[in-house]
């Protein structure tokens, strides 16, 4: 957003730009954390699912859950990311999955 500012040179008014200072908002990591219960298809359900990847994406996320212990599903505003957080620990629930979705501030 550019507001104007008001400027009077040689005795006529212009109207000048100003300088925007606000910062875009905070965007949130998404993550999926290993567990030794879960299933691996399971997960890639979730990833197709909840965060719109492919099949060959899902995998290659769930492949680095598996491997590293967590793996990033998207990154996202604070409310968006909160809820994708929530939809996939109610649906994990749903399917008596331990699967666990947090989210961390992206920097």
């Amino acid at each position: 957003m550019v507001t104007r500012k008001h400027v009077e040179s040689e005795g006529s008014a212009a109207l000048a730009p100003e300088k925007n200072l606000t910062k875009p908002p905070p965007m949130y990591k998404v993550l999926l954390l290993n567990d030794d219960f879960t299933p691996m298809d399971f997960v890639v359900v979730v990833l197709e699912k909840f965060f719109g990847l492919s099949r060959e994406q899902s995998t290659q996320v769930m492949l680095k859950v598996h491997r590293e212990g967590r793996g990033v599903c998207g990154v996202y505003p604070r409310d968006v990311a909160a809820t994708k957080v929530e939809q996939v620990s109610a649906f994990s629930r749903r399917h008596q999955h331990p699967l666990a979705c947090v989210m961390e501030e992206d920097r």
